[in-house]
């Protein structure tokens, strides 16, 4: 019985990690977008590609998407658990402030920015012992942990 409970309870403390840092996710992305704009990206979706690619060891989205077998219209963020929301957050703000902080002008340059900074967090989680992120279990929806 104290096992079961405790197992609940674990359960209830992803879940509120997850829908807070789904919404984090969120605020990171959008404020990586504006700075994207500002250093001239126009083609937001692949720019996004380059950060992916670096943190997911070469995987672009839509590689991401068909590995966690999630539905056509189905958002991979969606689909995380704390560990990897936590993992984007990192690579997004990171990606955001370097961009920021260097002026990075040019699509092509903010790309390589983007993939270099996800590479950088990819080699963080492997030195720390961490579980790839392109390894990591789909999770249900996270509209199921709101519940």
């Amino acid at each position: 019985m104290q096992t079961h409970r405790q197992e609940l309870s674990e359960q209830l403390l992803e879940d509120q990690k997850r829908v807070s840092l789904r919404g984090e996710i969120s605020v990171r992305n959008k404020n990586l977008s504006q700075a994207a704009a500002k250093a001239g990206v126009v083609n937001y979706a692949n720019f996004q590609d380059f950060g992916y690619m670096g943190l997911y060891g070469g995987l672009r989205r839509k590689d991401i998407h068909a590995q966690k077998k999630l539905k056509p219209k189905e958002k991979i963020l969606d689909h995380m658990g704390s560990e990897e929301l936590g993992a984007n957050i990192f690579r997004a703000t990171q990606a955001e402030a370097k961009i920021r902080r260097e002026n990075v002008l040019g699509e092509h340059k903010a790309g390589e920015v983007h993939f270099e900074v996800g590479k950088k967090v990819r080699k963080i989680i492997k030195e720390l012992g961490g579980t790839m992120p392109e390894r990591l279990p789909r999770v249900d929806h996270v509209r199921q942990s709101k519940r």
